[in-house]
């Protein structure tokens, strides 16, 4: 077993080097416009599935409460908690309009709209990304694998470069911390 628990931390670390070389410049491209528009008066809608459900609701937790700085809190929703919206906008209209919905509810132009997906080809997802543009919101897709029919409605596309579902989740929470630290401390710091 101890071999197997090093080869996990090997195979994270492994993706944390490659992610290292390969994507901090849009990392933080996306922290920065995320300062931005929070700084203009805009808000964070993020969204995901399952695990990435949980990725969204950690994301909008550290914004509105705080991630490391004593500051006041930052508008962030995440569209994955609401059990009574879920099952109503699911049982209505269906799995796929469940963020949609809440999108066109609660999106204005200069927001910012995440979603989280570790295959990138969520349908929800995807068809909240084109609600969000027709709102005049910038789009910010967290993927794993290829980035997924998502990558192409993302304005921009944070592709983990794994197709382990568990080392994509690992990537993701990994970029969420850094960008609310950027963002922090680009308003606060």
């Amino acid at each position: 077993m101890v071999g197997d628990v090093k080869a996990q931390l090997q195979a994270h670390r492994a993706l944390l080097e490659t992610m290292e070389r390969d994507m901090a410049p849009l990392i933080a491209e996306t922290a920065g416009l995320l300062a931005h528009t929070l700084k203009s008066g805009g808000k964070l809608l993020v969204m995901g599935n399952g695990g990435s459900a949980a990725d969204a609701q950690h994301f909008a937790a550290e914004i509105v409460g705080r991630f490391k700085l004593e500051r006041r809190a930052l508008p962030a929703v995440a569209l994955s908690t609401d059990t009574s919206i879920l099952t109503a906008i699911g049982n209505d209209y269906g799995f796929e309009a469940i963020f949609s919905r809440q999108v066109e509810a609660l999106a204005a132009a200069g927001d910012m709209v995440v979603g989280i997906s570790t295959s990138g080809n969520s349908p929800n997802v995807l068809k909240a990304f084109q609600a969000a543009r027709e709102r005049g919101c910038r789009t910010v897709g967290l993927l794993g694998r290829d980035g997924g029919s998502i990558k192409a409605a993302s304005d921009v596309a944070l592709v983990v470069p794994s197709d382990d579902t568990p080392r994509i989740q690992e990537g993701h929470i990994t970029i969420i911390h850094i960008i609310c630290d950027l963002v922090e401390r680009s308003l606060f710091g």
